[in-house]
């Protein structure tokens, strides 16, 4: 599915999220982009943090239409290297060169895969991701939650994961 790539962003490559995604891109057929291997500097108002890996990252993504945000949830947000990432596609809101570069976002449709010891995604995680995507004219394709409060176990997910993966499949982006 060369239209759809993954951004993972968690403090252990091989944990609950990871085996997730993992699980997801492969019946997808999908690549994951792993925050924790790129130099991403916080938002910087002075931007002065140009030689970082943030905008040839942002260039890769914007061959997609259809990205997927990854991150288990911690205290009802999303992991600080997803923080930095979101936080950070303000520079295209504020740098004059980069607006047009931002705009692209607007034809893109953002899913979120998430984990934590919760039944669900909480809700105020959720909604936080889905306005920001409203907010840079993003399209929300929805989610798919993985409840890891006993351990990762696969099969309790194979309905929610198939539901997920079938919607990202058949989306047709804006």
């Amino acid at each position: 599915m060369s239209n759809t790539i993954a951004i993972f962003a968690s403090a252990r490559r091989n944990g609950n999220t990871g085996k997730f995604i993992d699980w997801i891109a492969d019946d997808l057929g999908i690549d994951i982009i792993d925050l924790s291997e790129k130099d991403i500097s916080p938002y910087d108002y002075d931007h002065k943090n140009f030689n970082d890996d943030f905008l040839p990252l942002m260039q890769k993504l914007l061959e997609y239409d259809k990205i997927i945000f990854v991150t288990p949830v911690y205290w009802y947000a999303p992991s600080a290297q997803m923080k930095i990432f979101i936080d950070r596609t303000s520079d295209f809101l504020d740098i004059e060169e980069l607006k047009d570069i931002g705009r692209r976002l607007r034809k893109k449709t953002a899913y979120i895969v998430c984990t934590s010891i919760s039944s669900d995604a909480d809700a105020s995680f959720i909604n936080s991701l889905k306005d920001t995507f409203g907010y840079l004219g993003m399209a929300y394709g929805g989610y798919v939650h993985a409840n890891c409060e006993d351990g990762y176990i696969k099969e309790n997910y194979l309905q929610d994961v198939n539901r997920f993966v079938a919607s990202v499949r058949e989306s047709v982006c804006v």
